[in-house]
């Protein structure tokens, strides 16, 4: 359910719509425009532009169905099938208008349209595919608290995002209607973490927990603060992504307090590199929030060398540092989107050495049933003996890494 506050602006918003509808409808439009008229006509897609850079406005004109998206994108009759599907059983659909005006129309492979368009290949599944690949559900700690490892752990605030990825991890619970959870509902969880001082860092999640109300938030962030042993907060978030005109000064503003606070966000793509994108991550830098990325690696969507290239030098221009590049998680039905292992290794030794370090993540694979993840990445050591390592550059040269000797203690 949405916060009040959330619902005291759409009504207000509403009613001024209304209102001004009402009055359009009342006044006759002279046959040629006067001043007036004309600076009416001339402030109309200020006005207009001015809606859409609201979040709110985003999320409440969110594409929600398979007639929605057939409207806007005219899709093909694997695209309309795979939506009907998930209109009836599956992950349910949400674009936001931002993100559907980064898809393009004429094209079904374009790299946007393949990540929030259902396909019928969605019902389809394969040996290995899991409804809860991480485990997540076995390893709940409290309600909405998973803990897999023994200093971290994840809270899930709400089942709501932005727009619903067709790679989802959470397809199980994403968008099942409950919403943000109700602070008062994660009190087990906070108990649970007072009572583990071990627990040092907490991941926010969901859904997306900027999805929700600034209010919401803050008291959420708040509370977590409470708890002494918590240091590490970070809030795993699609928004600066798939709506970036969440990342408000508002917001920004509201969450400073709380530091120290590192956002977690999910570009997998250059065509999501975007003015709009821009500014939502400069102004979470600006205000001292680390952000990192981690980029799902995506059959036909993102897994060439050069792509991921770009994508990560596009990264560090904006001072997000590219965190991960995860081998995406066998959630049942999206084979189609997966890539082979091997796929990922090669991208890595591509990149290795003709990528800055800084823009380069590293190779994780998060193990079936919520064993932990996992770095891999290409080979390295060529060979080993007593006292000697040889080692293969990116160049392909192998040099012989020689051990001090033995002090007088070894």
């Amino acid at each position: 359910m949405r916060a009040s506050s959330e619902l005291v602006a759409a009504a207000r918003l509403a009613r001024r719509s209304g209102e001004e509808g009402a009055n359009a409808r009342a006044v006759a439009l002279p046959e040629r425009p006067g001043p007036l008229a004309a600076s009416a006509q001339e402030a109309r897609p200020a006005r207009v532009k001015a809606r859409k850079s609201d979040w709110t406005w985003q999320l409440r004109h969110a594409l929600s169905s398979a007639d929605d998206l057939h409207r806007a994108l005219s899709l093909t009759p694997e695209e309309l099938a795979g939506a009907r599907r998930a209109e009836r059983a599956g992950l349910p659909v949400r674009v936001t208008p931002y993100y559907l005006s980064l898809c393009d129309k004429g094209d079904p492979a374009c790299p946007i349209r393949r990540q929030c368009v259902p396909l019928a290949d969605e019902a389809a599944e394969v040996p290995g595919d899991l409804v809860d690949p991480l485990g997540e559900v076995a390893h709940e700690v409290a309600p909405h608290l998973v803990q897999r490892y023994p200093d971290r752990a994840l809270l899930l605030a709400t089942d709501r995002c932005a727009v619903y990825c067709r790679f989802c991890t959470r397809s199980r619970m994403v968008g099942d209607g409950g919403g943000a959870v109700a602070l008062e509902r994660l009190a087990p969880a906070m108990a649970y973490l007072e009572a583990h001082p071990e627990v040092r860092d907490v991941i926010v999640s969901g859904g997306d927990p900027l999805a929700v109300s600034t209010d919401r938030v803050v008291r959420l962030i708040a509370r977590l603060r409470q708890i002494r042993s918590v240091e590490t907060i970070r809030i795993a978030t699609r928004v600066p992504v798939t709506l970036p005109q969440r990342i408000t000064a508002e917001l920004v503003r509201a969450l400073k307090p709380y530091h120290p606070l590192w956002v977690m966000t999910h570009f997998n793509h250059p065509k999501e590199l975007t003015p709009a994108a821009e500014r939502a991550c400069k102004r979470l830098a600006d205000h001292g929030f680390p952000v990192m990325n981690q980029t799902v690696l995506l059959r036909g969507i993102n897994d060439d060398a050069t792509t991921l290239a770009t994508l990560f030098r596009g990264l560090v221009r904006w001072r997000v540092r590219p965190y991960y590049l995860l081998q995406m998680d066998p959630v049942r039905g999206t084979a189609h989107l997966r890539t082979p292992l091997a796929t990922g290794v090669s991208l890595m030794e591509q990149l290795q050495g003709r990528l800055t370090g800084i823009a380069l993540p590293k190779l994780i694979v998060d193990t079936p049933g919520g064993m932990g993840k996992v770095p891999i990445g290409p080979e390295y050591v060529v060979d080993r003996g007593p006292g000697r390592t040889v080692l293969r550059t990116h160049r392909g040269v192998e040099v012989e890494y020689v051990d001090p000797p033995a002090g007088p203690g070894g």
